[in-house]
């Protein structure tokens, strides 16, 4: 198990941006995949947003968000990053990160480490 903390959430108007962060307090491994999810009120499923493999840098977005939201990773920091630009009220949702020692980036079934989440909310 490796354990991953997320933070960077916030209020925040449409059209504005944030960034949320990752970070991984173990080792995860060179082919490792970082996934970030997001689950909005009201009992709706657990969403797949973007995610990227950690050796390569391959990345894969939903549809949803490409344009807007850019997953990166930091080598020294051990850390993953989701930048959200022009965030839109159905954006609002709290956020996870999660993460897999190997495998697909978009068969999302099969993360196994997951972080606490943390919540973005966007205001009309």
């Amino acid at each position: 198990q490796v354990p991953l903390v997320d933070s960077g959430g916030g209020l925040v108007q449409a059209g504005g941006s944030l960034r949320l962060s990752c970070e991984a307090s173990g080792r995860t491994g060179s082919n490792s995949v970082w996934g970030w999810f997001r689950q909005a009120p009201s009992g709706k499923e657990r969403e797949f947003v973007a995610g990227i493999r950690w050796s390569s840098g391959v990345i894969y977005y939903v549809d949803s968000v490409k344009g807007r939201f850019t997953i990166s990773r930091d080598y020294a920091m051990n850390t993953v990053y989701l930048q959200m630009n022009s965030l839109k009220p159905e954006d609002t949702a709290i956020y996870y990160c999660a993460g897999k020692p190997t495998g697909w980036i978009d068969v999302v079934n099969d993360y196994i480490w997951w972080g606490q989440g943390t919540q973005v909310t966007v205001s009309s």
